[in-house]
């Protein structure tokens, strides 16, 4: 299953249903903001598989971009199985952080 995290307006990145739940769950546990990480608890616990960051307030939103930049691809290297897939999620994992700095006209 696929699924979806809307970066910006017009920046949507995707990913197998595992890497976007290890996403989320790389993200909950390290974000100062209890209610975007409660919000990101329901999205794993429902099995929602998609993930509006502009909807979220913006002390969220800051901190996610601050997170995926500076600490989910090192993470992923270190957590992630060693495996044939390991290289392409890491990968996406760099494309997602990649659209945290993209700026829409």
């Amino acid at each position: 299953m696929a699924a979806l995290i809307m970066v910006r307006p017009g920046s949507d990145w995707q990913a197998t249903g595992g890497l976007f739940e290890w996403t989320l769950e790389f993200l909950i546990p390290r974000l100062g903001d209890r209610g975007t990480a409660e919000r990101l608890r329901t999205v794993v616990a429902e099995n929602l598989g998609s993930l509006w960051i502009p909807d979220l307030p913006e002390a969220g939103r800051a901190e996610i971009y601050t997170l995926l930049r500076t600490g989910v691809v090192a993470a992923a290297r270190r957590e992630l199985p060693d495996g044939p897939g390991k290289g392409d999620a890491l990968a996406q994992l760099q494309e997602l952080v990649a659209l945290t700095y993209a700026k829409n006209s």
